[in-house]
């Protein structure tokens, strides 16, 4: 259950009151996701039946309050541009953040959908459509913020998560330092760079039948290379439950983003060099959780397996052809 902090109804009732939303009418924790405390509440306004959902977030762990204006500012100005994102809610203050329990929080516009657990090859293709025009519209968003997840952090996220690997996995732990060693040499310096979300895992995209009507979760949306972020979403969407890579899947996916931002030549053979780093960040951040689990113990930490068996896969894989797209479809 991922709600760390208790709210009570008068604790809502003090902080809503800074709001002009309305008064609760109910509110549940939302148990999905890692990060962050959310509620779903329900809320009327005086002299309105109807009533309106809202989404409260309490920021934890990695979530650094100094970040907090860059993030909900960015899904501002996406809500504002038509990408279907949570808008914050501001106070009576024309303030995005406030605090509750001693925490930074945020009231948000509520995205309706469900998450899918394994997606098809339409869904494939509605998300590359959805991670195109993300690129393209916030590309005019004038806040920065450095991936402080970068191939530059991996290193230390390898030492610090050492006493994750068992006394009898010293191969595991070669095999995760040996790829360190090659990215850190053949990682790319230039290539399209722009704001990307970083995260974009089946959990935090919603649908209404085969469209997306929300992607949420932006705490971890920085600068970096675009071509990073379609990556992260190859290792994120396209892998099959017995661990398979799914060609069409990967077709969809990379060929609806490609139509509507059409990928660099570098960009394109750079993909397997990508698919391996983004596939390595998320077994060091795993590793990391599972070595440093004591914020909750009721969070069961993800298995690095998942994504070390992806990066196996990413190692084998000579020419960008075999994510799906082929080299006919980049304009040279």
């Amino acid at each position: 259950m991922a709600v760390y902090t208790d709210v009570t109804l008068t604790d809502l009732k003090s902080f809503l009151g800074k709001y002009d939303i309305g008064i609760v009418f109910s509110f549940e924790g939302i148990t999905q996701g890692q990060e962050n405390t959310n509620y779903h509440l329900r809320v009327k306004k005086n002299g309105h039946s109807q009533l309106t959902d809202y989404i409260l977030t309490i920021f934890e762990r990695r979530v650094r309050r100094e970040d907090l204006p860059f993030f909900l500012g960015l899904m501002e100005y996406l809500a504002l541009h038509k990408i279907p994102c949570p808008r914050p809610i501001k106070n009576s203050k024309g303030h995005m953040i406030g605090k509750l329990k001693g925490k930074p929080a945020a009231i948000l516009s509520f995205v309706p959908g469900l998450s899918v657990v394994t997606a098809s090859v339409l869904e494939c293709s509605a998300l590359g459509e959805a991670l195109a025009n993300l690129h393209i519209t916030a590309s005019a968003f004038p806040q920065k913020r450095p991936n402080n997840m970068s191939f530059n952090e991996w290193r230390r996220l390898l030492e610090e998560s050492k006493k994750a690997f068992y006394s009898d996995q010293p191969e595991t732990l070669y095999l995760v330092e040996n790829e360190l060693d090659y990215l850190e040499n053949l990682w790319p310096k230039k290539l399209p760079f722009g704001l990307i979300h970083a995260d974009l895992f089946p959990d935090n995209v919603f649908f209404r039948g085969s469209k997306i009507s929300g992607l949420i979760d932006f705490y971890f949306a920085c600068n970096d290379f675009l071509s990073y972020d379609l990556s992260i979403c190859l290792n994120a969407w396209c892998f099959e439950r017995n661990g398979k890579y799914n060609n069409q899947k990967g077709y969809s996916l990379l060929k609806a983003y490609n139509t509507l931002r059409p990928l660099h030549y570098e960009e394109y053979n750079a993909l397997p060099i990508l698919a391996r780093g983004s596939a390595l960040r998320f077994v060091l951040t795993r590793l990391y959780d599972k070595t440093y689990n004591n914020f909750h113990t009721s969070i069961r930490p993800k298995d690095p397996s998942e994504f070390l068996d992806r990066l196996k896969f990413h190692q084998r894989v000579q020419r960008p052809e075999v994510y799906g797209l082929e080299e006919k479809h980049i304009k040279k």
